[in-house]
């Protein structure tokens, strides 16, 4: 059966939706749908030509366009002769909007008005190895330099119990670990009546889910993990060692230009903690070079943060302003410097991670083996080559006997 084509750009929150739609799209195989991304004015023009090429390949199709960068700026994709229709983020997910006669080119709803979970919030993939539920959408905070909480609404949660179903769901399909994904993860539960943690949404999934190996969790913000979260990271065998923290700067003066809710020393007291009572635990975390008004100083306390916070999974973007943002209105940094500073940044989690890696030489890892065959991850998300093929989808005790300059070289250990 033919069906829908879907052009997926940006997070795994509209990884997820693509799954739900390209079930609700069914068999329209004259259908092409392009899920944006607004994250930055890159991402914008990523979009806008994925649009162009789409048309040019399938002249004859359906183009609609939907995601974040069409909610935030709807009448730019309308205006855009390639495109058929333009839905939000709220309407993407209801299938008689994919039927485009007789109904406006532009069906954007107000997402800021959204005060219910919509059925297709409880969404879930799989890459067939892993599998990513969605438990939360939309953002409260309003981050100077982020878009994002224009493109997804307040932050609504979905219920523990539409959450457990797809975790169960996909671990009866063959799913050996779960990634709870969502806008901001850590806000979960606010908007639900008792208002429950994250940390209790993931007690209930793992008493709901016996026979989940591992649960993982989604980039975290640091002041929003409470004792109940930071002893299941810390002290649960199923909860995976790695935390991925949105931490963006490590200079008190740019964290407070960005409106971010942490300062420097509570990043790096949380890594002290996490390392204190699970010293396996890996690191991870978002950083921006070059936001403005950064001069070298508060750079290289930003810097410094890659060494302080032992920051080896290092996610490093070089900051464009977005229009609609406070941040784009402040005096900006050069972007020669930008770049520089990122690929400073990048070079600091370089060695971080050189130097975690080189740790583990002789140590049995367990790895969850992916599609190939050939590869995987470690508990801590190291990638692990295998020198022997092993069965996807299974987890494997390896020994590491070599390094590549991402990742380890690993063995099956022999079967006792």
């Amino acid at each position: 059966m033919s069906a829908a084509e879907i052009i997926t750009l940006g997070c795994r929150l509209n990884i997820a939706e693509s799954a739900a739609m390209a079930e609700l799209a069914g068999d329209a195989d004259d259908l092409v749908i392009v899920n944006s991304c607004a994250v930055t004015a890159e991402a914008v023009r990523q979009t806008r030509q994925a649009i162009r090429k789409a048309r040019r390949r399938r002249p004859d199709a359906r183009v609609i366009v939907t995601g974040c960068a069409a909610q935030t700026d709807p009448a730019m994709f309308a205006a855009m002769p390639e495109v058929d229709r333009v839905l939000g983020n709220r309407e993407k997910l209801f299938a008689d909007a994919f039927d485009t006669s007789d109904k406006p080119k532009a069906l954007v709803a107000d997402i800021m008005t959204v005060e219910q979970v919509a059925p297709h919030m409880a969404s879930a993939y799989s890459d067939r190895t892993r599998g990513f539920v969605v438990v939360q959408n939309g953002c409260d905070h309003r981050c100077t330099f982020c878009i994002i909480p224009y493109g997804r609404g307040n932050s609504l949660s979905v219920p523990a119990g539409a959450v457990v179903e797809q975790a169960r769901r996909l671990v009866d399909g063959g799913v050996r670990e779960i990634v709870i994904t969502g806008v901001d993860v850590t806000s979960y539960g606010a908007d639900l009546p008792g208002s429950p943690s994250l940390g209790l949404l993931v007690e209930r999934i793992l008493k709901g889910v016996p026979d989940l190996s591992r649960l993982r969790l989604s980039s975290l913000d640091g002041v929003e993990i409470d004792e109940r979260l930071f002893e299941l990271i810390t002290g649960e065998p199923r909860v995976m060692p790695h935390v991925h923290l949105s931490l963006q700067a490590g200079d008190d003066l740019i964290l407070k230009r960005m409106k971010r809710r942490h300062s420097r020393e509570q990043a790096v007291e949380i890594v002290q903690r996490f390392h204190a009572r699970r010293p396996d635990i890996a690191i991870g975390a978002d950083i921006i070079a070059g936001f403005p008004t950064e001069d070298e100083a508060m750079f290289t306390n930003s810097l410094k943060l890659v060494e302080d916070c032992h920051i080896v999974h290092g996610h490093i973007f070089p900051y464009s302003p977005r229009e609609g943002t406070p941040a784009a209105h402040m005096p900006q940094v050069a972007p020669p410097v930008v770049k520089e500073r990122a690929a400073r940044l990048r070079t600091a989690c370089a060695e971080q991670r050189q130097a975690w890696l080189a740790t583990q030489l002789d140590r049995s890892v367990q790895v969850l083996v992916e599609r190939s065959g050939l590869s995987g991850h470690a508990e801590d998300f190291a990638p692990v080559r295998l020198s022997v093929p092993a069965e996807p989808g299974k987890i494997v005790t390896a020994r590491v006997t070599g390094l590549e300059p991402d990742g380890l070289i690993a063995q099956e250990s022999p079967h006792v």
